[in-house]
C-alpha cells in the first residue's frame, strides 16, 4: 500500500529502513512524549519486521507505514492506523506517528494525519478515527485540534513510561466530521495504490 500526498507519502517499510527509523525512535527528544523510551537498533529491526508481517495478514487490520518525502525516498516518520478489535461494526481506529525531529514544523506531522485520516475514511470506511496523547504533548493537541480531532478525555494511568504511569488525552473525529476539502488539503490529490 502506498498513499501519496502533496508533500509526503505513506508506504510500506523495508528492511532497508531500519537506520532511518532508529533516528526517529532512538532519538530521546522524539519519544519524550511517547509511551516508550528510546529504541535500540534491534528493537527498530524487530518494529520494521513485525510492520512487514502484519502487512500480510488478511483482514488486515494494522498498517504500519513509513513516512517518507517521495522527491527524495527519505524517509521521515513512522504513522501508524489500527483497526480497533471488537465488534467490526464499529469501525474505529487509532492513529498515531512521529516524526524525526529536524524534519519538525514543516507541516509534515499535519500532512501525516491527514493521509491516516484518508486511509481510515474514504480507504477502509471507518466511523471513527481516535489518537491519544501524553498531556504535556502541546504540539499534537494544537495539530489534532486543526484537523478536527475533538478532544474527547483523560485516560487516567494509561501507560507505564519511565516506570511512572502516565495519563493519556483522547481525541477523535466521526467520519461525519471529516471531509477531503476541510481536513485533508493534500488528499485532494493524494492517490493510494495497493
Amino acid at each position: 500500500m502506498r498513499i501519496d500526498g502533496d508533500g509526503l507519502c505513506l508506504r510500506e517499510f523495508t528492511e532497508d529502513d531500519i537506520d532511518a527509523l532508529l533516528a526517529v525512535y532512538g532519538d530521546p527528544t522524539v519519544t519524550r512524549h511517547m509511551s516508550f523510551e528510546p529504541r535500540n537498533r534491534d528493537q527498530v529491526a524487530a518494529t520494521i519486521a513485525m510492520a512487514i508481517r502484519t502487512s500480510t495478514i488478511e483482514p488486515r487490520v494494522e498498517y504500519s507505514l513509513a513516512v517518507a518525502i517521495p522527491d527524495t525516498h527519505l524517509m521521515i516518520g513512522f504513522g501508524r492506523l489500527a483497526i480497533d478489535s471488537g465488534h467490526p461494526a464499529q469501525r474505529s481506529a487509532q492513529i498515531g506517528f512521529a516524526l524525526r525531529a529536524d524534519q519538525w514544523g514543516r507541516g509534515y506531522g499535519a500532512e501525516t494525519v491527514r493521509l491516516l485520516h484518508r486511509l481510515g475514511f474514504a480507504e477502509l470506511g471507518m466511523h471513527r478515527i481516535w489518537g491519544a496523547r501524553s498531556p504535556d504533548n502541546t504540539v499534537s493537541d494544537r495539530l489534532m485540534r486543526k484537523l478536527g480531532m475533538i478532544e474527547e478525555g483523560r485516560i487516567r494511568g494509561h501507560v507505564l513510561v519511565r516506570d511512572a504511569w502516565r495519563d493519556s488525552i483522547v481525541h477523535s473525529i466521526l467520519e461525519d466530521e471529516w471531509t477531503p476539502s476541510t481536513h485533508t488539503d493534500a488528499a485532494s490529490q493524494s492517490t493510494v495504490t495497493t
